[in-house]
């Protein structure tokens, strides 16, 4: 769980860089309150007290990656009572949890919160002079997320907004786009997400289902939409790579055989994709993943590998 949280820390580094101080304070905080009810929890259910082993801390990094930078301090003390209290603790503990503790923290605040959850957005540094008031009924979305330009605007407005399409790619993999707080540098979420897999500390299926489902899904029923079936653009501009490296690969709510994790992912991708072109989120990785933590132990019956033992007798 340790390496986890190191592997989670350079997005952290560069959502410092370019949205400012206040995203470290966030993460502290996201982090602290994890921590603090975790603690809590384990002492009102009389469990052995475990906050040393990088759960809590994983949550609440988690938790903070997921949502805009410019809430309130306060904002996720309570997506870490709801996730660490409600959606672990009251369902067992550690590893009887059905569904992503950080994603339900998120959902909470979404719900509860809406119009802090989807318009807190701060542009990255470096590309301020970009976010300015434009022509056009643009104006009013001067720090929104690609996502929510694509999908409302089109791709025009995206340009507008973001320069040209490669820029826009280049922009994108590296970070430098309004987002939420951890989710905005592919690069470096692909990277942290690749050292898991080459540590064995996750597996390749769930990832590369999710992402390939999703670029695949758009190419085919994006054309006509606003997002222009395009598969990269659908992959960077939004909570993909966190998503599906950190989210998704879960072991308590994910399953653990080869075939039942590709279903998985391509369950997660297939609704990702249907939220983005038919509901009224821009994003829809998150509750994706949550729809489908529930099915996991029933992939994980569907697809568990059959044993075979001889007839009795057979070998008289």
């Amino acid at each position: 769980m340790w390496t986890v949280v190191v592997c989670l820390l350079p997005p952290l580094v560069l959502s410092v860089f370019i949205f400012g101080f206040q995203t470290l304070i966030i993460t502290l905080i996201s982090v602290g309150a994890c921590v603090a009810t975790e603690a809590v929890s384990q002492k009102v259910f009389r469990r052995p007290i475990t906050i040393r082993d990088g759960s809590a801390v994983i949550t609440g990094l988690l938790l903070a990656y997921v949502i805009p930078p410019g809430v309130s301090y306060w904002t996720p003390v309570l997506g870490a009572v709801m996730a660490i209290y409600v959606a672990k603790h009251l369902l067992g503990g550690i590893g009887f949890n059905i569904f992503n503790p950080a994603l339900i923290g998120r959902a909470f605040l979404v719900a509860t919160f809406p119009v802090a959850m989807t318009s807190a957005w701060l542009p990255p540094i470096r590309n301020a002079a970009i976010f300015k008031y434009m022509s056009s009924g643009v104006d009013t979305i001067s720090t929104a997320t690609p996502l929510y330009v694509l999908k409302h605007y089109g791709i025009q407005a995206l340009t507008e907004k973001f320069g040209t399409m490669s820029t826009i790619y280049g922009d994108f993999f590296l970070g430098w786009r309004p987002g939420s707080i951890g989710e905005t540098s592919a690069f470096l979420l692909l990277l942290g997400g690749l050292y898991l897999i080459y540590k064995k500390y996750i597996t390749w299926h769930i990832p590369t289902s999710v992402i390939v489902s999703i670029a695949f899904l758009t190419w085919m029923f994006g054309g006509k939409t606003l997002f222009t079936g395009n598969p990269l653009l659908a992959v960077l501009s939004g909570g993909v790579m966190l998503g599906a490296f950190f989210m998704a690969t879960d072991y308590v709510t994910s399953p653990s055989q080869p075939t039942g994790k590709l279903v998985f992912g391509i369950g997660i991708g297939a609704l990702t994709v249907l939220i983005r072109l038919k509901g009224g989120y821009p994003e829809g990785i998150c509750y994706a993943i949550l729809l489908m933590n529930p099915l996991s132990s029933a992939l994980e019956g569907w697809f568990r590998p059959k044993r075979f033992a001889p007839e009795k007798g057979a070998f008289k």
